[in-house]
């Protein structure tokens, strides 16, 4: 039993009663007063010490009452104060862990919104280029043409059916379709689709804003060239979609984004790095990069033609390597920016 309960403290108010009644009594008897001076004086003490109880009581439960009826409207800010050791405090603490849940699946539907958008916009950006090329005679509708934009129009459909499948994702889990794949081939395909997003037509919505960046270089670096890795390829398509896309933003003009990849240390593990030569992110921003709607605070952070997007590439990629378990930060770089991923490959294959 708590020493600070309510039952105890609604006990020690009748036994505090019952003394004060008997003590002035007492007194009564020895002072020859009338007993109806000593019962009014009893039922003021009494109902004084009563009111002061009630009040202790009835406060800490309007103060939840508030915070409820605001928590009831959608604002999951208020919280309770805990400065209770009894049955009250233990129901304060309560209302603000529950208070905090709320407010924590209120961020996560908002941010599963903004994610989900945010990665539909880039294929359809994508896929609108290349048509708009076609109807405008930029481009011929060839077999290689019309191949990317059913790439385009698959990548679409795949990011549509993961719309169906929200309860998962409200459950934090995310199915993961792991697979052995090429790692040269794949990350070919993901540069070529880049390219086409950034330099298919000036003035493209991409995937986190709009740039007209037509001038940088990407370049894929693999090493050694028969490179496998395991993991979910469309999973990891978003982190260096995303990744390129970020770098392309900041980058210098004519400048050079490049994408490394090497054999990670485990079975069918991989390492990768993205590298751009733009002005960098300064040491006391590494902790912050990966946070949602994060857009840094470097001066000029963003390539000519870019609006700055809307800070959601590196927080998705965080998201996605997350699922696989593997690790992604800032790495040291002597000019630009320097992106590190680690992908723990198949963990049920041999050593």
């Amino acid at each position: 039993m708590r020493p600070f309960s309510i039952k105890t403290k609604l006990g020690a108010l009748v036994v505090t009663s019952v003394l004060i009644t008997t003590g002035l009594s007492m007194i009564a008897v020895h002072t020859k007063t009338e007993l109806r001076f000593i019962t009014v004086f009893s039922m003021i003490a009494t109902l004084l010490i009563t009111q002061f109880v009630a009040h202790s009581l009835t406060a800490p439960l309007d103060d939840m009452n508030t915070v409820a009826r605001a928590i009831s409207h959608g604002d999951y800010t208020r919280r309770v104060t805990e400065n209770r050791r009894d049955e009250l405090g233990d129901l304060a603490q309560t209302i603000n862990v529950m208070a905090d849940e709320l407010e924590a699946q209120d961020r996560q539907r908002k941010e599963l919104v903004a994610n989900v958008s945010h990665e539909l916009r880039t294929p359809i950006a994508g896929l609108r280029a290349v048509l708009e090329n076609v109807v405008d005679g930029i481009a011929e509708p060839d077999t290689e043409t019309m191949r990317t934009a059913l790439k385009q129009t698959e990548r679409l459909g795949r990011l549509v059916e993961t719309l169906l499948d929200l309860s998962r994702l409200d459950n934090g889990v995310v199915p993961l379709r792991r697979r052995r794949f090429e790692v040269w081939p794949y990350l070919s395909g993901v540069l070529k689709e880049a390219n086409m997003v950034v330099s298919a037509r000036g003035g493209l919505a991409s995937g986190s804003g709009t740039h007209t960046r037509t001038d940088v270089h990407l370049h894929l670096d693999v090493s050694p060239p028969e490179l496998t890795a395991h993991a979910d390829p469309e999973r990891i398509h978003q982190v260096v979609a995303n990744l390129i896309d970020n770098a392309v933003k900041h980058s210098p003009p004519h400048g050079r984004v490049t994408v490394k990849a090497r054999r990670g240390v485990q079975p069918e593990s991989l390492e990768l790095e993205i590298l751009d030569e733009g002005p960098g992110i300064p040491r006391s921003e590494w902790h912050r990069v990966f946070e949602r709607f994060n857009r840094g605070a470097v001066s000029r952070p963003h390539g000519p033609g870019s609006d700055g997007g809307t800070g959601l590439g590196l927080a998705i990629a965080r998201w996605a390597v997350d699922l696989h378990g593997g690790r992604i930060g800032v790495a040291e770089s002597d000019r630009g920016c320097r992106i590190r991923i680690t992908l723990p490959g198949d963990s049920t294959a041999s050593s």
